[in-house]
């Protein structure tokens, strides 16, 4: 009977996610026997220099993922910017489709192509990050038998990555991000039970072809959920209604309810942008009606003043609108718009 073992890793991060991935390979072992996939959040418009500043933490030679490259134990590839990183095949995949929680590469559709591919036989590690991109990944990599792996919030920089992927991971393994490679060593050495394969994962599947571009709509698997999608405006379905519920739109964007209720705030922002600019040039062109000799006839101009008065007054309620909504309190500091983080690389290496 032949003995299997655990041999691939998926790793994501975000927000104080670079010295945490940078003490995670410093950990791993030189004979390290499994691939390690890494994603972390990057600006779509920014070259990553992560496979570089990985190569220089640890044993393992790292580099960034390439499109249809077999994967190789002991090594360590890297999602490119605005790029999906797919496990498929046994093959790496590198794919343009829809952003989840606004973020391409994400998290997410990583840790679901590794559930799919390699079952029992996967890892998922989530580190440091805001909002909760890997978390549903995560909980799918458990569900097909796989491990979870959890850097303790109390050493993240930014903890809501990593309570929100043990709130749907409870089981998970929990450790300091310096502890995290000898951790993942002990698990990739320990032989794994033997247990009938698990049947196929309708929902799974078509995620992960999603991910990947393929055809199918959301329609086809989950009910309408009554919202608007931020990224392309069409009608979001909920994908499921447990303790943290998902939502894709028919074109496979994917938010969670956090990250849906923050971009929801940002598209009212903007809308607020556009209501205060055209009653301010509703006011202007009315104040120079007012003093356009074409129109003095008995009343007009002060009807043109009074409507600019009104624009005025409704502009002024709008600037206090916007000032209240830009407020963000203490304890959200941490769950900053992604793509946006300041800590996703040193600026020395950007």
């Amino acid at each position: 009977m032949t003995v299997r073992f655990r041999d691939v890793v998926a790793v994501g991060a975000s927000a104080g996610g670079v010295e945490s991935l940078r003490a995670l390979v410093a950990g791993l072992p030189p004979d390290f026997p499994a691939a390690v996939l890494v994603v972390l959040h990057l600006p779509r418009d920014s070259p990553s220099a992560l496979p570089t500043i990985l190569n220089r933490s640890g044993p393992l030679p790292a580099a960034a993922a390439v499109d249809g490259e077999p994967l190789r134990p002991g090594r360590v590839y890297v999602a490119p910017n605005d790029h999906h990183l797919l496990l498929l095949d046994g093959h790496l995949r590198l794919s343009h489709g829809p952003a989840e929680n606004g973020h391409r590469p994400a998290i997410d559709p990583l840790f679901r192509s590794v559930a799919r591919a390699a079952g029992n036989r996967g890892i998922g590690v989530v580190l440091s990050g805001s909002r909760d991109d890997g978390a549903a990944g995560l909980a799918s990599v458990v569900a097909r038998g796989g491990a979870a792996v959890v850097q303790d919030p109390a050493d993240a920089l930014y903890s809501s990555m990593p309570l929100a992927a043990l709130a749907l991971a409870p089981t998970g393994h929990v450790a300091p991000a310096a502890k995290l490679g000898g951790l993942l060593a002990e698990m990739t050495a320990m032989p794994l039970p033997t247990g009938p394969e698990l049947p196929a994962d309708v929902l799974l599947d078509q995620e992960v072809a999603m991910a990947d571009l393929a055809g199918t709509t959301t329609d086809e698997i989950a009910p309408p959920a009554g919202f608007g999608c931020p990224a392309c405006g069409g009608g979001l379905f909920q994908i499921d209604d447990g303790p943290m519920p998902r939502y894709r739109c028919r074109v496979g964007h994917a938010w969670s309810p956090e990250s849906l209720l923050d971009e929801q705030a940002l598209a009212l922002e903007g809308a607020l942008w556009m209501a205060l600019r055209a009653l301010e040039e509703k006011s202007e062109l009315s104040r120079r009606m007012a003093a356009s000799g074409t129109h003095r006839r008995a009343g007009t101009s002060a009807r043109f003043n009074h409507i600019a008065a009104d624009a005025d007054a409704a502009g002024a309620t709008i600037r206090r609108l916007i000032a209240r909504l830009g407020s963000m309190p203490e304890h959200e500091a941490d769950t900053a718009r992604p793509g946006h983080d300041p800590d996703e690389l040193p600026s020395d290496v950007r």
